[in-house]
C-alpha cells in the first residue's frame, strides 16, 4: 500500500487517464476524491470501487468555476482534514485553426473552443492548485501532479490552443516547483503521447477527417510514428503518477516526464 492513509484529489477522474489514476491510488490505500463535471460517470465509477470503506468519494466540479472549486476542496477537507496529493487531470482539446473558415459562425466557434481549452487546461489547473495547496502538509508528503502532453513540447498544425495550454502547464509546473520547494511539496507534470482513451478516439476521428482517411488508417499511421509502435494504456500513465505520488518520488520535482512510446525524445 504505497499511499496508505493519504488523501488525494483527482480532477477529471470519471474517465480515461483520471479514472485510471484514481483507481490505482485507491487500490494503493489512498482516500480519493474524484472530481468531474459528469455526475453519471462519477457515480458509476465510485459505486464500482467502493467496498464499504468510503475511501473514494465523488464530487461534481467544473474546474473553470472558481466557486465550485472552492466548495469541492472545502468539502474534501471537511471529510478528511487535509489534502496530500493533487492530480490536475481535467482537460479539454479540439482544433482551433487560425485561418478563417467557411460558413457562418466559424470564427465564433473557434474562439469559443479556444476559451474552453485555455480556461480548462490552465485557469482551472490554477484554481484547483491554489485551493489545494492551502491544505497540504509541509512534511515532505505533498504532491502536485499536472497532466501536460507531448504537445506541451512540440506543435501540431491546427491545435494552437491545446499546444499553448500544455506548454503553459509545463511552465506552471517549473515555477510552482520552485515556489513550493521550501514546503517540501513536489510539483511535476506528465506528458503522455497518444493514450487509448475516449479523448484520443475523438482526436483520431478529427485527424482522419482532416486528412481524408478512415479512423483506422489514421491510427495505424499514428502508431507507425511511435518508436514502440502503439498507443499507451491509461494504466501506464497511472503507474507513473503513482511513483511520483509515493515516497519513492520524493526527490523529483519540476520535471515534465514523457510517457509516449518514444515519440518525443526530449
Amino acid at each position: 500500500m504505497l499511499l496508505e492513509g493519504r488523501v488525494a484529489v483527482v480532477t477529471g477522474g470519471g474517465r480515461g487517464i483520471g479514472r485510471a489514476i484514481a483507481e490505482m491510488f485507491y487500490r494503493e490505500g489512498a482516500r480519493v476524491a474524484v472530481a468531474s463535471r459528469n455526475t453519471k460517470n462519477l457515480q458509476s465509477f465510485t459505486m464500482e470501487l467502493n467496498s464499504g470503506d468510503h475511501r473514494i468519494v465523488p464530487f461534481r466540479c467544473d474546474v473553470t468555476d472558481k466557486d465550485q472549486v472552492e466548495v469541492m476542496v472545502g468539502n474534501v477537507v471537511e471529510v478528511w482534514d487535509r489534502i496530500d496529493i493533487l492530480v490536475n487531470n481535467s482537460g479539454a482539446s479540439g482544433m482551433t485553426p487560425i485561418e478563417p473558415g467557411d460558413g457562418p459562425g466559424h470564427d465564433d466557434a473557434v474562439e469559443a473552443k479556444w476559451q474552453e481549452i485555455l480556461s480548462t487546461n490552465l485557469t482551472g489547473l490554477y484554481y484547483c492548485t491554489r485551493e489545494a495547496v492551502r491544505h497540504m502538509p509541509s512534511d515532505g508528503a505533498g504532491r502536485i501532479i499536472n497532466l501536460s502532453s507531448v504537445l506541451g513540447k512540440f506543435g501540431v498544425p491546427g491545435y494552437a490552443a491545446y499546444c499553448a495550454s500544455k506548454h503553459g502547464v509545463i511552465g506552471f509546473t517549473k515555477a510552482l516547483a520552485l515556489e513550493l520547494a521550501p514546503r517540501k511539496i513536489t510539483v511535476n507534470s506528465l506528458c503522455p503521447g497518444w493514450v487509448a482513451t475516449e479523448m484520443a478516439a475523438q482526436g483520431v476521428a478529427e485527424g482522419a477527417r482532416r486528412q481524408g482517411l478512415t479512423p483506422e488508417e489514421f491510427r495505424r499511421r499514428a502508431e507507425e510514428r511511435v518508436p514502440l509502435g502503439r498507443f499507451i494504456a491509461p494504466e501506464e500513465v497511472a503507474r507513473l503518477a503513482l511513483f511520483l505520488a509515493s515516497d519513492a518520488g520524493a526527490g523529483i520535482t519540476g520535471q515534465s516526464i514523457n510517457i509516449d512510446g518514444g515519440a518525443a525524445m526530449w
